[in-house]
């Protein structure tokens, strides 16, 4: 199960998070290798971040899968999340951090089981 979280200093009131949410989960699915209907999304925004010592448009963002993740997958993944960011939310790409976790199936509850 993909989780991307991102959290923001962009006040979300009036962006469409919708088309980021849908647009994030297919990239996610697709770059990763996993069924969509696995993968989960978070956006939180208007969370106070300073990057570079300003609080000027950033984000940062974590990325946990039960496999699936590689050195290629890392940089096609932070790619893609950081165009959907900059496009819609108005983040430079170079004001964007994604870190990612490669889990075991066990730590991850879902439905009552584990995977």
């Amino acid at each position: 199960m993909p989780c991307l979280n991102i959290s923001t200093n962009v006040n979300l009131d009036g962006v469409n998070t919708s088309a980021i949410l849908s647009e994030a989960s297919s990239q996610v699915a697709k770059i990763i290798g996993k069924p969509e209907s696995y993968v989960m999304i978070v956006l939180k925004g208007s969370v106070p971040i300073a990057f570079g010592g300003t609080e000027q448009p950033a984000a940062y963002g974590e990325l946990v899968s039960v496999g699936g993740l590689s050195g290629d997958v890392n940089k096609k993944l932070s790619s893609a999340i950081a165009i959907i960011l900059e496009s819609k939310l108005s983040v430079p790409k170079s004001r964007f951090f994604l870190k990612f976790f490669d889990s075991k199936g066990s730590h991850f509850g879902w439905n009552g089981s584990t995977f």
